[in-house]
């Protein structure tokens, strides 16, 4: 049954029986068949059925949500008795927002140190998407904004609390000041983050707020883009304060506080919202809760 269950999660994903056997590592007809098996267990249509995939029934939208849960379950089912036998191991799978890649060390760091023999991987994407890979088994843990668009169910752990900064270059206009507001910052030739990205659409509710329509000369999903163009002095950026640090931004790239309104956000850890969480999972949360506790109240 699990394996079924497990076709037809991959099949509500790809939208496409071909794709959807590729990604089991079994031919179409193996695919089919298994899915056909599933609705005749549980005496329901799953797929509405044509030439080729048109979506799921009612019914296979229902069995869909059971699906994930149980295969969840048994995926954290097996990974218990693993790290009972073997001790805390295995692959984690991570999803970051773009502004959050840096405190990823923080994270991963001292998790290695106490389990050297965890691997991991790590991507950038937007929060949607992690939520959309959470849902999917395709990643264990994700790092995103927790209060500005709705998560749905998980399990979270806040990390720190996301604060602005223009970053400029000494010369330009605002370089020597100790604060801007964010209609100042408008007025610059600002290179942001593409509008998918959460970070983006922050920013523009904020210069919406003092009734500034945003405006960038540039956009790219690639911090190290908006990174490259800040260092030619001809550009600015919005950007966290850890992330510019990260950088190592010396003179003479600037980092001003942007005020009126001093707006903050709240980044912090996600996973699916099951119990119990896979090991792995579960010593993850633990380790995000103690770098909160390190960080003090969301710094």
């Amino acid at each position: 049954m699990i394996d079924k269950l497990e076709f037809f999660i991959a099949l509500a994903k790809a939208e496409h029986f071909g794709r959807a056997a590729e990604e089991c590592g079994v031919t179409q007809p193996t695919l089919s068949a298994g899915i056909k098996q599933l609705e005749d267990t549980l005496g329901v249509m799953l797929v509405q059925r044509g030439s080729r995939f048109q979506g799921l029934t009612p019914e296979g939208q229902r069995v869909l949500e059971w699906a994930r849960r149980i295969v969840g379950d048994a995926r954290t089912m097996r990974e218990e008795m693993k790290a009972a036998r073997r001790g805390l191991a295995g692959h984690v799978r991570i999803a970051a927002i773009p502004t959050a890649l840096a405190m990823t060390p923080r994270l991963t760091t001292p998790f290695r140190s106490k389990h050297p023999s965890v691997t991991f991987s790590i991507l950038s994407r937007t929060s949607i998407e992690v939520l959309t890979l959470l849902q999917n088994f395709e990643i264990d843990v994700g790092i995103t904004y927790l209060e500005n668009e709705p998560l749905g169910r998980v399990a979270s752990v806040p990390l720190y609390s996301e604060r602005y900064q223009l970053i400029t270059a000494a010369g330009n206009p605002y370089s020597e000041c100790n604060s801007v507001t964010w209609r100042e910052v408008a007025a610059l030739p600002l290179c942001l983050l593409t509008p998918d990205m959460q970070n983006r659409r922050i920013i523009n509710r904020h210069l919406e707020e003092v009734g500034v329509v945003p405006r960038p000369t540039l956009e790219s999903n690639s911090m190290i883009v908006l990174f490259s163009h800040i260092r030619t002095g001809k550009w600015s950026s919005i950007m966290p304060l850890n992330l510019a640090e990260t950088f190592g931004f010396v003179e003479p790239i600037r980092a001003i506080p942007i005020v009126e309104p001093d707006a903050s956000h709240i980044v912090g850890l996600v996973a699916a919202h099951r119990e119990p969480h896979t090991p792995l999972v579960s010593a993850l949360l633990h380790e995000a809760r103690l770098i909160a506790a390190e960080l003090g109240p969301f710094q």
